[in-house]
């Protein structure tokens, strides 16, 4: 007879949750029986995942994909101005970059010859629309020139960067340094290598397998599994991204991602399988039961990671949205071999899944007074006292997040020696009109004076004077009037660059102050515009559409939670803490990136504000991710209380049969994550660091002492649900 709980009674006309079964255990249900399928017919099964990775590898070759940061905000002031200079003014308003010159002794007008013939080479490559006469520093060591192109400059490709050298040649062989600054970057920066990144989160998955499960093919399981289903996964993303387009760092995210949860869900699966073992169970028997239960989780997970994703598609940036698809595809490719391909892998491996021993295999806990009980009976004493440390370390992680200053991350932060950061450095360190730091970041200010009620010369004369007047501004170009009358346009240059706070300052100053005051009864309206002011634009929006996505995300994994454990303290408690945790990571990245606590590990030279998009992207993540632990333990407590009606014996059996694996999973997510830190791109160190920070935070202080110790004192209040909503809801049955 199961043992009554010491706990909170139920509330009166609700119902207690589920009861404990008086007959048999249920037959498998699908998932089930499509294990001991798989577990069956092994061979077939395997090799229809092989024909479906060379058929995704060979569909990302064949269909082009193409990757693009460009980003579209209608409405914006930004967005206004542009289309004002499309129409107007296009010379100005077409991408460009910077073509750089510097010598260390001498002057630049020295190798005048060399320049010229330069600037020449430079107007006869292909999409170049004009080259600009050479701006040049006060001490004629630094010039540089504007370089506009007639279409986008990622649309180049990184091809492009070998024309450009042999455009430079003659610069070069006169003893001057060139480097390629502004939007260039867009071509001449590095394409993103993270194979290396990948090997090392492969390398130091398989030790700590090892170390998990004790045996070679144990290990290997999971990898291998978690592998096939990245490159089918990567496959995937890449056809998709001929049609969609996805942004550059979608690929690498996508791969981060897929690759720790795929690991996971095979590792969740295997420890399963040998623990049915390990009590009688033939291996399709063991398989079929791994699916129907371990598979349930494994499914119920990978959909809250993917509704989390997709959620970010409310903010309305088909940007981020894609992103958020990209990873999303990677999800879906991993749970389905995780639901097919592991439960053949484990099929045709059987017994023998414990040979080549590296050390004794250990299974799963299942002893009434193991480590884990005798730690479930301290917790379950001092409830209170580990639910106040469990908060107070998320507190103090927390802390930094009040200061967080969301921003674009320049060349400035680019590896010390590259051509971007040379030509960043040169330009920001040299005196004069359109020289520092500032100049790698100006402003196009866009005056629409179509209908202008005030003579045109004096909207110019006013507008000029009040740039120059305000606080922030280092110079103002001559304003230029269009052919047709009806754009005005000057470049201002700030004095600060492009990621400083006062720069985001002095934009909303010009938007809010100056622009409005100095047009103030002209009939005319001014816009700046630009990459930088585009940017905020870009933040901002992020800004204001973040709490939208974090409603949606947070309501869509209650009802998941809801509807498949049947309670509402429980999927209550699981958003809490998950805010807490995303909080807590939050706190970290700020810490790191923006107060440069130890970013020099990273290899970083300063301090940068945290990427604009990082913190909704990071909280869908990290949301999603920190669900996987928490639907798994649930799972496992939530079948010790079917079997016992025993709350406090039923999260004393959840801690001790999954308190292993989980850390064993976060060890392999964390280590796939910080592999990622070695990416030479600033947003994918930012994400990997704070989804590796959030994993930690939630395998160990949440998982382990917040969840225990909150269950504990809930008592069967953890089950309860009003009987009429439990009526209502849709059983979940798989």
């Amino acid at each position: 007879m199961p043992r009554s709980s010491p706990h909170l009674p139920a509330p009166a006309g609700a119902s207690a949750g589920p009861r404990p079964p008086t007959g048999p255990e249920p037959a498998p249900g699908r998932l089930g029986r499509l294990g001991a399928h798989c577990a069956r017919h092994p061979a077939a099964v395997v090799a229809v995942w092989l024909l479906v990775l060379a058929a995704a590898l060979a569909g990302r070759h064949l269909a082009d994909p193409t990757f693009s940061d460009q980003v579209s905000l209608p409405g914006t002031p930004s967005h206004t101005g542009a289309d004002l200079l499309a129409r107007s003014l296009p010379d100005a308003g077409r991408p460009n970059g910077k073509v750089v010159l510097h010598t260390g002794s001498g002057t630049v007008d020295d190798r005048r010859s060399a320049v010229d013939r330069t600037l020449a080479e430079l107007r006869d490559l292909p999409r170049v629309t004009a080259v600009s006469a050479p701006v040049t520093s006060d001490d004629g060591r630094t010039a540089y020139t504007t370089v506009s192109f007639d279409e986008q400059l990622k649309s180049l490709g990184h091809d492009y960067t070998a024309k450009l050298d042999r455009a430079t040649e003659h610069a070069r062989a006169a003893g001057l340094g060139v480097a390629y600054g502004g939007d260039l970057e867009q071509v001449v920066r590095e394409p993103a290598d993270d194979k290396l990144s990948e090997g090392v989160g492969v390398a130091t998955a398989l030790v700590i397998l090892l170390l998990a499960f004790g045996s070679v093919l144990a290990a290997l399981m999971p990898l291998v599994t978690a592998l096939i289903s990245v490159g089918v996964g990567l496959g995937v993303v890449g056809v998709v991204a001929a049609t969609l387009s996805f942004a550059t760092s979608a690929t690498t995210l996508a791969g981060m991602i897929g690759l720790g949860v795929g690991i996971d869900y095979a590792l969740f699966l295997t420890t399963r399988f040998r623990q049915d073992l390990v009590e009688g169970r033939d291996p399709v028997e063991a398989a079929a039961r791994t699916a129907h239960t371990s598979g349930r989780a494994v499914l119920i997970a990978a959909l809250t990671v993917a509704v989390a994703m997709l959620s970010l598609y409310a903010c309305g940036l088909t940007f981020i949205g894609k992103i958020g698809l990209a990873a999303t595809l990677a999800v879906v490719v991993t749970a389905a071999a995780a639901l097919t391909l592991v439960p053949a892998g484990l099929g045709l491996v059987g017994r023998r899944i414990d040979r080549l021993r590296v050390r004794r295999p250990v299974a799963e806990s299942t002893g009434a007074r193991d480590g884990w009980h005798r730690y479930a009976d301290v917790v379950s004493r001092r409830p209170w006292t580990f639910l106040a440390v469990g908060l107070a370390i998320l507190g103090v992680c927390s802390v930094p997040l009040l200061s967080m200053r969301l921003g674009h991350v320049d060349a400035g932060a680019d590896r010390a020696g590259s051509s971007t950061r040379t030509a960043y450095d040169w330009i920001a360190h040299a005196d004069g009109p359109g020289f520092g730091p500032g100049a790698n970041g100006p402003v196009l200010v866009v005056a629409d004076v179509s209908r202008a009620t005030t003579p045109v010369d004096r909207i110019s004369e006013d507008l000029t004077a009040a740039l120059r007047g305000t606080h922030g501004v280092a110079s103002v170009s001559p304003v230029r009037a269009s052919a047709d009358g009806k754009v005005l346009a000057a470049t201002v240059t700030p004095a600060t660059g492009p990621q400083d706070r006062a720069t985001g300052d002095l934009l909303d100053t010009l938007s809010g102050r100056t622009l409005p005051k100095a047009l103030d009864g002209t009939g005319a309206k001014a816009y700046p515009t630009g990459s930088v002011a585009g940017q905020a634009d870009f933040r901002a929006t992020i800004g204001e559409r973040l709490p939208l996505v974090i409603g949606i995300v947070l309501v869509l994994a209650f009802l998941l939670l809801m509807t498949v454990f049947r309670s509402l303290v429980i999927p209550l408690k699981a958003v809490v803490l998950n805010l807490l945790t995303t909080a807590a990571s939050y706190g970290v990245l700020v810490a790191v990136f923006q107060w440069g606590w130890g970013d020099s590990l990273l290899g970083l030279s300063e301090p940068v504000p945290i990427e604009s998009y990082v913190p909704m992207m990071m909280f869908a993540i990290v949301f999603g991710l920190s669900m996987d632990y928490e639907i798994f333990l649930l799972s496992r407590i939530a079948e010790a209380w079917n079997r016992t009606g025993d709350n406090r014996l039923s999260v004393g059996e959840g801690l001790s049969s999954t308190a292993r694996v989980i850390s064993a999973a976060a060890f392999i997510m964390t280590a796939v994550f910080l592999s990622f830190t070695a990416s030479p791109t600033v947003v994918v160190k930012m994400l990997a660091l704070g989804l590796a920070i959030s994993v930690i935070i939630d395998a160990t202080v949440v998982r382990l002492v917040l969840v225990p110790s909150a269950m504990f004192l809930m008592g069967r209040a953890n089950w309860w649900i009003p009987r009429r909503l439990d009526r209502l809801l849709p059983h979940v049955h798989a």
